[in-house]
């Protein structure tokens, strides 16, 4: 068995959360993923949370990549990228749409030295249309594509998720389009560009939230953790701490009126349908937590669980990192060698393949740690050519 991706050789000269998103999974599932890095080094190198004087933030990012330290603005830096590009499967950057032409490396360029390359730009508008060259980060995204306006409470203010997931998202199609490109590579016989915004990529997740407006005209607001068509799906709050609950159908409605002891809930006609329970959610709300109350989070997870009614206790980090399932059979928190000393924890790869190989992770590297390596084994540079650069780095 080998990793799926092996052979396939990745240039990636992008920083901080989507390119590196993109690329770690690249790398994780077996693509040679060599980062390009500029003298000072991708930025998040400098943030924290810090683990001996190392960037976790970084080193969750960028294990099993390669790190070579190249000054573009040098003409013979420069070169060796052209040469790598002519080596290369995929070439990746997250620039501001125009930076990158300005390098020297616009997709017809980059195409011009290799025509089966994948060049993918993660941006945040894209590369097209009126706003493309205004400067686009996560909480622009969020904030353009409606999701903020449907994040939080109905008496909260505009709410931002609680992780990048605008970056996210992005990272994650791009992904997904660097793999249709080079699988189209193999039918079609040459290249591809990949364009991702992501203010595309927000406003692909809202999916039915869009089509309220469209469909009804209606626009829809924040409703806290209840969800638009369906009840009781929504937080609750036991005796010790918060649960959710989802009762995701009528089956799941007479399941859960059964392990709460209310076949009167279940017998009400407000409540016989869900369309039903949704128009009379507040009234509900009202019901369940008024039984919720009476359990600890344990005792109602167990009674719901013997039901088969999707639940859960929300979990805070700490509770995610400790989860037997979450991070120990699902391997979703692991432990890589610490780039200088003992050992850290990351978050896995949540792709899981049965055929593969068993993911791997390797530090993330020092910067410019593999330059000359990489120019040795792919460019096969004599000793005095890399002595340019690896003397760069000491400087």
């Amino acid at each position: 068995m080998s990793k799926p991706l092996e052979g396939i050789r990745v240039l990636d000269l992008t920083r901080v959360l989507s390119g590196p998103y993109c690329t770690m999974l690249l790398a994780d599932m077996g693509a040679e993923v060599i980062k390009i890095e500029n003298v000072r080094g991708d930025d998040s190198r400098a943030y924290p949370p810090f683990d001996k004087g190392i960037s976790a933030y970084y080193a969750n990012l960028n294990r099993n990549k390669k790190s070579v330290k190249l000054n573009l603005r040098d003409e013979k830096a420069k070169e060796i990228l052209r040469q790598l590009i002519k080596v290369s499967d995929v070439f990746i950057e997250n620039f501001k749409p125009g930076t990158i032409d300005k390098m020297g490396f616009s997709y017809e360029s980059v195409k011009a030295l290799n025509p089966n390359i994948i060049f993918a730009s993660i941006s945040g508008f894209g590369q097209t249309g009126p706003y493309r060259l205004l400067p686009g980060y996560d909480v622009i995204a969020q904030a353009l594509s409606g999701m903020m306006s449907v994040t939080g409470w109905p008496d909260s203010p505009p709410t931002r998720t609680g992780t990048a997931i605008g970056d996210v998202l992005g990272g994650l199609n791009c992904c997904i389009g660097i793999l249709a490109a080079l699988q189209g590579r193999n039918s079609q016989h040459h290249g591809e560009r990949v364009d991702i915004g992501l203010v595309d990529c927000s406003v692909s997740a809202m999916e039915t939230i869009t089509e309220i407006y469209m469909v009804e005209g209606r626009i829809p607001q924040r409703a806290g953790n209840r969800y638009e068509f369906i009840y009781p799906y929504d937080s609750f709050e036991a005796s010790d701490k918060w649960i959710v609950i989802g009762v995701g159908n009528d089956k799941i409605w007479e399941r859960f009126c059964e392990a709460t002891g209310h076949q009167d809930w279940y017998e009400d006609e407000r409540f016989k349908l869900n369309k039903d329970r949704a128009n009379q959610k507040d009234i509900l709300n009202e019901m369940v937590t008024s039984w919720t109350k009476q359990h600890t989070a344990k005792e109602i997870i167990d009674i719901l669980r013997a039901h088969s009614v999707p639940c859960a206790p929300i979990h805070d980090i700490a509770d995610v990192v400790k989860d037997e399932h979450i991070a120990k059979a699902r391997k979703m928190i692991c432990e890589i060698d610490h780039p200088i000393e003992g050992k850290m924890r990351v978050t896995g790869n949540p792709i899981k393949m049965t055929e593969a190989d068993e993911y791997t992770y390797t530090k993330a590297p020092v910067l410019g740690k593999d330059t000359e390596n990489v120019l040795k084994d792919i460019l096969h540079l004599d000793s005095d050519a890399i002595s340019y650069f690896t003397k760069e780095e000491t400087e």
